[in-house]
């Protein structure tokens, strides 16, 4: 929890402002968690969860690669972990991103159709 505590609490546009207990709760409550490490040295490096109701929708959230691990693949490796190899394979997923979209459109991920409505957050 220190690594991802560290990142989401001052690197993580959308979220700096929960506390720690916030996250590990959030951690805890997750219906998936799935994590990137170091081979050599087995430290974090990413880190995604994702809710849902475990039939037939999920939402994936707090995705991150650390700086110093980037350009490797290991996003990629960690959304296709979650959303491709486990139990959410055939799920409706969604998400929010401000600067990640090439990434996710190359896992289908597009802008919602007329079907889609979205509540902001009020923070």
């Amino acid at each position: 929890m220190d690594v991802v505590w560290t990142y989401l609490s001052t690197d993580a546009y959308w979220g700096t402002w929960r506390t720690r207990e916030q996250i590990t709760t959030q951690v805890a409550v997750s219906w998936r968690v799935v994590g990137a490490y170091h081979r050599a040295t087995g430290a974090q490096v990413g880190f995604a969860r994702a809710l849902s109701d475990g039939i037939a929708i999920a939402y994936l959230a707090d995705v991150f690669v650390l700086e110093s691990a980037r350009g490797q693949g290991l996003g990629k490796a960690l959304v296709r972990t979650m959303i491709d190899d486990g139990p959410g394979a055939r799920f409706r997923w969604m998400l929010h991103t401000r600067d990640a979209h090439t990434l996710y459109q190359s896992f289908g991920f597009a802008a919602p159709d007329e079907t889609y409505m979205d509540r902001p957050s009020k923070f």
